[in-house]
């Protein structure tokens, strides 16, 4: 920061409350935080800014961004902490800075306002509304001259040509049409097959993903092409997972010294990243890599979920075992400086023998690629010179962490952490899953009980969304299946109750918000899954799992409506619905149910369990444990056969014999229904 914008900043505090001063001093987010000492006079989306925005009659310059933002960075040093900017802002607008991940709401309805203006997105945000909020102009980054030249013309034509700014920002604030979008209709295996055939026509078939630049991990995509794969199997649908799971564990997209995926490759194969690690997408690829392992049996996936997975409980979880948001791109203000390398630093910080092992296995650019061998079975050597490597960097200024635990994002990993600990057979994964959730239904609360958005610094805040319910039940179920506490699924059933009261609307689909905010142009809907699962997917797959383990239809019977209000949208663009077309998946197969009876400690029971859990079963769920009041419906009417742990295998709740041989379980869930015999839903 420049001297005059410090000496502006300190005469603009000192000034105390009211509208000329900076608002955000007393904020949690550490992205809103790190805008508190900058010259313009930042409030944050409350009652009080849109107030003194219709109070001065001005435009409201609204700018939306995250901590670990790379071009938000470079946004705020040339402009945000620039003295001539601040005053042109400060004179002419009401500026409010916005934290995305706080509040997707806002950002989901000006993102929308933005692509329709500019047709692309992304973050810094930049948008100008009405002081009613309705925008009418809106694009990204805007290096400093640009922005003073944008300002200095708006707040012309706010004097000077207000009809039409406004004309502009009632036609962009109307609000989305959805009643011909939800049109209902029926759903079937025709949209799978069309999924990969779509997903086949732009295929890399050299890098894996989606051909060409940026290249964003495509999670999601690949767990549903793995499961039509298994009930229709085809050799080039098998090999556009394997082709992108071995292209992204061995390019630069992965930290091949720490662990964990960066948020995509700037490039079209996977060399280059942009250096961000998110929460999310560690889950979602961890996710990836188990099922990959599930289908392959290749060692090399499993140990990519076991590197993913300890980096997170490494550097992305608390002391109380929340787990983090992110890991900025930047340190010391260099996008990536963390992560590379020099060969002269590598040269004088391994031996002659551990040169040669590494750069035998990798491609020494920058940034690592692995190209010969494997994780499976390094010599001492490279496993030696990978754990300098990871000292030498931890010596380094680490980029900033953003620490906000946020709801949703940790339903995602507390998820994966739990299929890990059941894939990988890896008890320590279930008690950081365990102590995750804990972490979350005690502290992500308001004073009434509701779930909030995150937590940060003692302060729980931001009402929940459509998503933060929909993972966090999700996470539970999957945490259900690890540990076999009962506690896990009365908590979803009554996490799903309120979900259902908050965000239900009539035509069977959900809302992403609550309605509790009169501030909002609309109530948005989130049903393409994107880098981050739709809630509406994730609500679509926990209806469907609760019905089987509560034994109770009125949870499948929306899971229908569901559908049915997502069909003509999934209809027309198949491949933007990867994982509601997973839980129709589900549907159309029919589901299996295991049901375990007997004492968990019990000898006989772990192989049972293991049988259980063995290979690719997508669609089948597992209770195990006594059949006592405390069980699950599915678990609670069978019986103990000859008092010796009892298996029982069902399709659409209709058991096959029990049995006591983890063999004849096994056998029981080895048939397959072909996808194209499946009927419609």
């Amino acid at each position: 920061m420049s001297l005059p914008s410090q000496v502006l900043v300190g005469l603009l505090l000192a000034a105390g409350a009211g509208p000329g001063r900076n608002h955000l001093g007393d904020e949690k987010s550490p992205y809103l935080l790190e805008h508190a000492h900058n010259p313009v006079w930042w409030w944050t989306w409350t009652p009080e800014a849109l107030a003194e925005a219709k109070k001065q009659d001005k435009p409201i310059f609204l700018s939306i961004g995250y901590s670990t933002c790379h071009w938000c960075h470079v946004m705020e040093r040339e402009s945000f902490e620039d003295a001539e900017v601040a005053a042109a802002l400060n004179r002419d607008f009401i500026a409010i800075k916005v934290d995305r991940e706080e509040r997707p709401d806002l950002d989901a309805i000006y993102m929308r306002a933005v692509e329709a203006m500019t047709g692309r997105g992304g973050w810094p945000m930049t948008t100008i509304l009405t002081p009613d909020g309705k925008p009418f102009f809106g694009g990204t980054y805007f290096p400093k001259s640009q922005l003073l030249e944008l300002l200095k013309k708006v707040a012309s034509a706010w004097k000077g040509d207000r009809p039409r700014l406004e004309a502009v920002g009632a036609e962009l604030a109307r609000p989305h049409p959805q009643a011909a979008d939800n049109a209902t209709g029926s759903l079937n295996s025709a949209q799978l097959i069309e999924f990969a055939a779509r997903e086949a026509e732009v295929f890399d078939s050299v890098n894996g993903g989606s051909r060409g630049a940026p290249k964003f991990p495509p999670s999601y995509a690949l767990r549903l092409l793995m499961r039509i794969d298994r009930r229709k199997p085809a050799a080039d649908v098998r090999a556009q997972v394997t082709t992108t799971l071995d292209a992204m564990a061995r390019g630069g997209i992965y930290d091949h010294v720490g662990g964990g995926f960066h948020r995509y490759s700037t490039d079209d194969h996977w060399g280059v990243p942009h250096y961000e690690k998110m929460l999310y997408d560690q889950a979602a690829l961890a996710n990836a890599y188990l099922d990959g392992y599930s289908v392959t049996g290749n060692i090399e996936y499993a140990l990519v979920v076991k590197e993913t997975l300890d980096y997170v409980l490494k550097d992305m979880t608390s002391p109380a075992g929340a787990f983090f948001s992110a890991e900025d791109a930047d340190s010391e203000g260099v996008e990536g400086k963390f992560y590379l390398w020099r060969d002269a630093e590598l040269r004088a910080l391994l031996s002659a023998p551990e040169w040669a092992a590494l750069t035998q296995a990798f491609e020494l650019t920058p940034v690592l690629h692995l190209v010969r061998g494997g994780r499976a079975g390094r010599s001492p050597t490279l496993v030696g010179a990978l754990a300098k490597m990871a000292a030498a960097r931890s010596r380094r200024p680490r980029p900033r962490r953003d620490d906000k635990v946020i709801t949703a994002w940790n339903g995602l990993m507390i998820g994966a952490f739990a299929r890990a600990a059941r894939g990988l057979d890896e008890p320590r994964y279930a008690a950081a899953a365990a102590r995750a959730a804990h972490f979350v239904l005690s502290h992500n609360r308001a004073p009434d009980g509701a779930l909030t958005r995150r937590w940060r610094a003692d302060d729980a805040r931001y009402p929940a969304t459509l998503s933060d319910y929909a993972n966090l039940i999700d996470a539970l179920l999957e945490l259900y299946q690890a540990d076999f506490d009962p506690a896990w699924l009365r908590e979803a059933a009554a996490l799903e109750k309120a979900q259902e009261a908050k965000f239900s609307l009539p035509d069977g689909s959900y809302a992403l918000t609550d309605g509790s905010d009169a501030s909002l142009l609309e109530r948005p809907q989130a049903f393409e899954d994107n880098v981050e699962p739709a809630g509406t997917s994730v609500a679509a797959w926990n209806l469907l799992r609760l019905a089987d383990f509560f034994l109770d239809d009125r949870y499948r019977q929306r899971a229908a409506a569901l559908f049915g209000a997502a069909a003509a949208r999934v209809r027309a663009q198949p491949s933007a619905y990867p994982l509601l077309l997973s839980a129709l998946d589900f549907v159309l197969e029919g589901g299996r149910q295991v049901v375990l009876v007997g004492a968990l400690g019990e000898p006989a029971m772990k192989p049972l369990l293991a049988a259980a859990r063995r290979g690719y079963l997508p669609n089948t769920l597992v209770a195990a444990g006594p059949a006592d009041e405390r069980a699950p419906p599915m678990l609670r009417e069978k019986v103990l056969l000859h008092g010796r742990p009892t298996a029982y295998v069902c399709e659409q709740r209709v058991c096959k014999l029990p049995t006591h041989d983890p063999a004849a379980v096994a056998a029981q869930l080895s048939g397959v229904v072909p996808l194209e015999s499946a009927q419609a839903h």
